[in-house]
C-alpha cells in the first residue's frame, strides 16, 4: 500500500483507558466508555486516538507490562470491543493508534514463564540472561525505577535484565526468532485496521548490556528498518517512537523518509528543563522560558528538512502542564491557552493528552499512602533510606509524579464527575470549573481554543510546511517566532509569565493591522505591552 503523509496535518489525542470513561461501574475506564465519548472527540476535531495499552496485563506498570499481545485485558473489555472501537472511530474519520511495548514484556507472559524455568527452552533466548559475578549481579546497570537492573532466578542460576520493574523483563532483540514473533504480532494488529503504533521506549531495543549500553545501541536502527520493512511500512499508518535520549541528529535517523524507519519520535529535551542538571527528574528547578524557547526552536530548525517533530506538553508519564509551567490558580484558563497557542503553530504533529483541552491540573497528595504510581513509590522508599525529608519527597511527587496525569477525566459535576457510577481506581477531581460539561457550555473555554487551533492547522498550509525563525522581543519572558512560506506568513507572540511584560517587536509594517488568527484576551493586540500569559498570532497572505 502506498503511504501518505496524513499524519502531518493530523492532531492526535492520547487516551489513558483506565481514566477516560467507565461504562460498567467497576471504577476503571474501558473500551465501551471510549466508544461512548467518540462524538466528543469528533467535535473537538482530532484525527486519531493514541490508546495507551489495553493488552492483557497484571498491571504492575498500568499496562506497560504486557502478558499477552493479542488479548485485551478483561478490565477494558474483549477483542470484539476493540474491533468495535476501531470501526466506530473510523466512521468519525478517527484512527486508532496502538501503544506497543516491545522492549520488554510482563514476567507473566507465557514466553518468560517458560524462559525462567528451562534454560534449554527456545523462549529462554527471548530474554537477556547472564551469569552473576559470584554473589553479585553481572554488572552495575541500574533500573530506571531504581536499584539493580538484574534479578536472580535460582531455578536456572542466572540473572535476567530489566531496565524497568523486575516484573518487566527485557526482550533479547539479537534473537531473530523473537523478532519474527514481534513482526507477526504487529501484522495481527495492522490487519485489524489500526492507524499505527506508538512504540514505547523504542530506543532501548538495541541495548548491549555487557558494554553498559542501554539507549541508541549500534544495531538499533537496523532493527527499526527491519520492523518497517516487515510490518508497518506496508500500511498507510503513523509511527512514533518514545526516545528519551534523542537529539536532533539522532531524530533525523529515525524520521527521515529515505531511511524507512518511523514517522517521528517523541523527544524529551524540553521536558527535562525544570530539573537540576545531571540529576533525576525529582530534583526540581525553575523553568527558564528562554531556555525552553531555545530548545524547541533548535528542534524546529534542525529537523526542518530532514525529519518530523512531535509537539506535546503532556502525556501519561508527565505532570499537567498548566500546573507545571502555567498557573493553575488565577490564570488557569489564560495560561492554558497561551501554552497551546505557543506550541500549535510550530511544525510537527500535535498531541493532546486527555483532559488537557479542558485545563485539568495536578492532583496533590499529602501522604505516600495516596500514591499509586510505582515510580513515585520507589523513589520515596529509595530517598527515605537516604535521609530525605517527607516534605521534600512529597513536594517532588506533587510536582512530577505520574499520578498527576492519571486521575480520571471529570465529565460533569455529578458524583465522581460522571466518570463512573462506582468507586474510581484513582480519585476524580470534581469541581464546578474543571469538567467537560462546563467547558462545552462556555464558548470562551480552553476547549474551544483547542478546537480552533485544530481547525487553523487544517486551513493554513504555512503552519504545516512553513520555515521557522526565532523573533527577538528584548524580553526573556516574551517568546516569539514566525513561520513563512512563499505565499503566507504568521507571527506568534506569547507572554510566558504571570506579570505584565513590556517588549519590543520588530514587526514589519506589512503585518500591522493584518488578520489576528487567534488570541487569548478580548482586546486589540498591543505591540509593546502584554498582560499576564497574553498571546496572539498574526497572519499575512503575501502579495505577488
Amino acid at each position: 500500500m502506498e503511504q501518505s503523509d496524513w499524519w502531518k496535518t493530523a492532531v492526535i489525542y492520547q487516551i489513558y483507558p483506565r481514566s477516560f470513561q467507565d461504562s460498567n461501574g467497576d471504577g476503571i475506564g474501558d473500551l465501551q466508555g471510549i466508544i461512548q465519548r467518540l462524538d466528543y472527540l469528533a467535535y473537538l476535531g482530532v484525527d486519531a486516538i493514541w490508546l495507551s495499552p489495553v493488552y492483557k496485563s497484571p498491571n504492575d506498570d498500568n499496562g506497560y507490562d504486557i502478558s499477552d499481545y493479542e488479548a485485551i485485558s478483561p478490565e477494558y473489555g474483549k477483542m470484539t470491543d476493540m474491533e468495535q472501537l476501531i470501526a466506530e472511530a473510523k466512521k468519525r474519520h478517527i484512527r486508532i493508534i496502538m501503544d506497543l511495548v516491545v522492549n520488554h514484556t510482563s514476567d507473566e507472559h507465557m514466553w518468560f514463564k517458560e524462559a525462567k524455568t528451562d534454560a534449554l527452552s527456545p523462549y529462554h533466548d527471548f530474554y537477556v540472561w547472564r551469569k552473576g559475578q559470584g554473589a553479585l549481579p553481572p554488572n552495575e546497570l541500574q533500573s530506571n525505577f531504581g536499584g539493580s537492573a538484574w534479578t536472580y532466578v535460582s531455578e536456572i542460576d542466572e540473572y535476567y535484565l530489566h531496565l524497568h520493574s523486575k516484573k518487566q523483563p527485557d526482550l533479547n532483540w539479537e534473537n531473530p526468532e523473537l523478532r519474527q514473533e514481534i513482526w507477526r504480532m504487529m501484522r495481527f494488529w495492522l490487519d485489524k485496521g489500526i492507524g499505527g503504533f506508538r512504540l514505547d521506549v523504542i530506543d532501548l531495543i538495541g541495548k548491549e548490556p555487557d558494554r553498559l549500553i542501554t539507549k541508541n545501541g549500534p544495531k538499533l536502527h537496523d532493527y527499526i528498518q527491519d520492523m518497517n520493512k516487515e510490518t508497518f511500512g506496508n500500511y498507510d499508518v503513523v509511527t512514533v517512537g518514545e526516545t528519551w535520549g534523542a537529539t536532533p541528529d539522532t531524530a533525523k535517523l529515525y524520521s527521515s523518509r529515505d531511511r524507512h524507519e518511523l514517522s517521528m519520535v517523541f523527544q524529551f529535551e524540553h521536558i527535562n528543563l525544570d530539573k537540576q542538571p545531571n540529576k533525576r527528574k525529582w530534583d526540581l528547578k525553575e523553568l527558564d522560558p528562554q531556555e525552553l524557547h531555545g530548545v524547541l526552536s533548535k528542534w524546529q530548525i534542525e529537523l526542518n528538512s530532514y525529519g518530523w517533530n512531535s509537539l506535546f506538553w503532556n502525556n501519561h508519564d508527565l505532570p499537567r502542564i498548566i500546573s507545571r509551567w502555567g498557573n493553575d490558580k488565577e490564570y488557569r484558563v489564560l495560561s492554558g491557552k497561551m501554552l497551546a497557542i505557543y506550541l500549535y503553530f510550530m511544525k510537527g504533529t500535535p498531541y493532546i493528552y486527555q483532559g488537557e483541552e479542558i485545563g485539568m491540573i495536578n492532583f496533590p497528595v499529602s501522604s505516600i499512602n495516596e500514591v499509586d504510581d510505582i515510580e513515585s513509590r520507589r523513589m520515596y522508599e529509595e530517598r527515605k533510606e537516604l535521609g530525605y525529608s517527607e516534605e521534600d519527597m512529597l513536594k517532588s511527587i506533587n510536582a512530577k509524579g505520574r499520578d498527576n496525569a492519571r486521575h480520571p477525566v471529570p465529565w460533569d459535576t455529578s458524583d465522581e464527575g460522571g466518570f463512573t457510577t462506582g468507586k474510581p481506581w484513582l480519585p476524580v477531581a470534581v469541581s464546578e470549573e474543571v469538567n467537560v460539561s462546563t467547558a462545552l457550555a462556555d464558548k470562551g473555554s480552553l476547549f474551544y481554543t483547542y478546537q480552533q487551533l485544530i481547525r487553523l492547522r487544517k486551513n493554513y498550509q504555512v503552519i504545516i510546511t512553513g520555515d521557522y525563525q526565532i523573533v527577538e522581543t528584548n524580553n526573556s519572558n516574551v517568546l516569539a517566532y514566525k513561520r513563512t512560506s512563499s505565499e503566507e506568513e504568521i507571527w506568534v507572540v506569547v507572554n510566558f509569565s504571570n506579570e505584565i511584560q513590556k517588549y519590543n517587536l520588530e514587526l514589519p509594517e506589512k503585518m500591522i493591522n493584518n488578520k489576528v488568527l487567534i488570541q487569548n484576551y478580548e482586546r486589540p493586540v498591543s505591540f509593546s505591552r502584554l498582560k499576564p500569559y497574553e498571546s496572539y498570532v498574526l497572519y499575512k497572505k503575501k502579495t505577488k
